[in-house]
């Protein structure tokens, strides 16, 4: 079983950043965290990178519904979803699958929420 679901979209990386963005909010998914690797890198390390964003996407509806079932699922949330250049005009949108990441907890209930 894999642990993501990933999609390759022929666009240039910011309309694909900006588009996965917008899709999240229209599924009702907002984003609470946004994490530029290539920037931290450069900044943190020198080191360059290609354009590489960790988006943090949350339903507060399912968070509490989730928390209420399981107290330590927080550690896993926000559902991370990465959107990457991997050339060529190619982006890569790449989100965890919640089925596969709550197999870890062993709560059925949280397993049928997910």
């Amino acid at each position: 079983m894999s642990y993501y679901f990933a999609k390759t979209l022929t666009l240039g990386f910011d309309e694909a950043a900006q588009r996965t963005i917008e899709a999240l909010k229209r599924e009702g998914l907002g984003i609470i965290t946004e994490i530029d690797v290539k920037d931290t890198f450069k900044k943190k390390l020198d080191v360059d990178f290609r354009s590489y964003r960790i988006l943090g996407a949350c339903s507060p509806a399912l968070a509490h519904e989730a928390l209420l079932l399981e107290d330590k699922v927080g550690t896993m949330l926000p559902c991370n979803v990465v959107v990457q250049d991997i050339g060529g005009g190619r982006t890569e949108v790449a989100a965890i699958d919640p089925v596969a990441s709550m197999q870890a907890i062993n709560n059925p209930r949280l397993k049928e929420a997910a």
